[in-house]
């Protein structure tokens, strides 16, 4: 079961970055998540070792086990430390590459750019980088010269929400910087609290 949950949360960390990527340059932020992915698959070993060690009450083997679970406390404690260090970076990361991305916008939907600010403004219900106001400085509102902003930055519950900035209402008035940053903290934490919990659980 730990094995399961370890890979899952991993694996979660993973499908998650993949929606949020092109905010965060950085993929050494990813190892936490590669190491816990490989912990979980060695505690599974070790729960197969440690059973084969106990019917046939071999001492090697009871050693080996107890060698390799010492092994995976020391990489969850190293999991931790990572998930520290790459959690307190996510902001910078964010910062240096959302300008970027929003200026890459161009509305089309095969563009990759594209399709991750309106996710992630459906998606986080936000729009702009602090503001709907953060559009009109981006390339794509100027060529449009429609005074709109994306149709992502509408209210869910407005239908006939056009993306008018003279109807400020209409659509969602926090920007998305802060809040891809907190998404991806909140992911960083997941991991940390997974190797957390294993790491106590073998003391």
């Amino acid at each position: 079961a730990a094995a399961g949950i370890l890979c899952y949360v991993g694996a979660y960390v993973f499908i998650t970055y993949d929606d949020y990527d092109h905010f965060f340059e950085d993929v050494y932020t990813l190892i936490p998540a590669v190491i816990i992915i490989a912990v979980g698959t060695l505690l599974f070993i070790i729960g197969l070792i440690g059973c084969c060690a106990t019917i046939r009450e071999s001492r090697c083997g009871l050693a080996t086990f107890v060698i390799i679970l010492l092994l995976v406390f020391i990489t969850e404690v190293v999991v931790v430390v990572l998930g520290y260090i790459y959690r307190a970076k996510v902001e910078d990361e964010v910062d240096h590459s959302i300008r970027k991305v929003y200026n890459r916008y161009n509305g089309t939907n095969p563009d990759a750019a594209s399709r991750a600010i309106d996710y992630v403004q459906r998606q986080l219900r936000c729009c702009g980088i602090h503001n709907y106001s953060d559009w009109e400085n981006t390339i794509w509102f100027k060529q449009t010269k429609n005074n709109s902003v994306p149709l992502s930055c509408c209210k869910a519950a407005l239908s006939n929400c056009t993306g008018s900035l003279t109807r400020p209402m209409d659509l969602y008035s926090e920007g998305c910087e802060a809040l891809v940053v907190k998404k991806l903290q909140e992911i960083m934490m997941y991991v940390i609290w997974a190797a957390l919990a294993f790491a106590a659980i073998q003391v």
